[in-house]
């Protein structure tokens, strides 16, 4: 009977912990799919809560550190760029950042995470817009994410982002003859007001060349860590 209960007892607690498990994948796997919503309607403000204070993000060629790293990024370049400095999707204006392919492991200590998602963004603006923001008219652009998030009091939140942004496109081109418009960086903060804290040492590589982004998991049957041969 006592080895009965033992064996109950157990059981209990290793589904009390895959039921955790499970909790923090969806925890994740909804901050990400919210940041894409946020993302859609130029909310920056709420985009840059998602951060934790000693996040790095990683972008184009480079890092930006912290929560004011991460707000140079989203309010000093992307939002005037997008939306002149303002909150919120103006009339006219395509932004949507859809967010999938998701692949959300916990780490055994339960406190970090690691996910893989792909992002498509579809942007550009309406011919009657006025004062259009100076991005091609309708354009596409595929990436990849490759993050790290970390729980701070039971809440999730990004640590380390890695958006690797693999192509763009003009729409009415296509991919078979656009190039990326999006140029490498070339000098940090604070020379550069918007800048990035540090340059990464290689330009990652962008279409019409390719790259594999390194797979945070091992093969699914092989159990072989990824080798990157780049």
């Amino acid at each position: 009977m006592a080895d009965d209960v033992q064996a109950l007892k157990d059981e209990v607690a290793r589904l009390a912990r895959r039921v955790s498990v499970l909790e923090d994948i969806q925890a994740v796997r909804t901050l990400h799919f919210k940041y894409g919503y946020y993302m859609d309607a130029c909310l920056y403000e709420e985009v840059i809560d998602l951060f934790a204070e000693d996040a790095e993000l990683k972008f184009l060629n480079g890092v930006y550190v912290g929560k004011a790293g991460v707000r140079r990024l989203y309010r000093d370049w992307l939002s005037q760029v997008w939306t002149k400095g303002q909150d919120g999707i103006p009339r006219g204006l395509l932004y949507d950042h859809l967010q999938v392919q998701d692949v959300v492991d916990i780490a055994p200590d339960g406190q970090t995470a690691y996910g893989r998602f792909r992002a498509l963004m579809l942007g550009g603006w309406h011919e009657s817009m006025q004062d259009p923001p100076k991005v091609p008219q309708e354009m596409w652009e595929g990436g990849i994410y490759e993050n790290a998030y970390r729980k701070e009091s039971g809440v999730w939140k990004f640590w380390r982002f890695d958006y690797n942004m693999l192509w763009q496109a003009d729409y009415q081109k296509g991919w078979g003859r656009s190039e990326v418009h999006l140029m490498p960086l070339t000098r940090t903060w604070p020379d550069d007001p918007r800048g990035p804290d540090r340059l990464v040492p290689t330009t990652p590589k962008s279409w019409p060349d390719t790259r594999i982004v390194p797979f945070h998991y091992p093969h699914p049957v092989t159990g072989k860590p990824w080798r990157d041969d780049e």
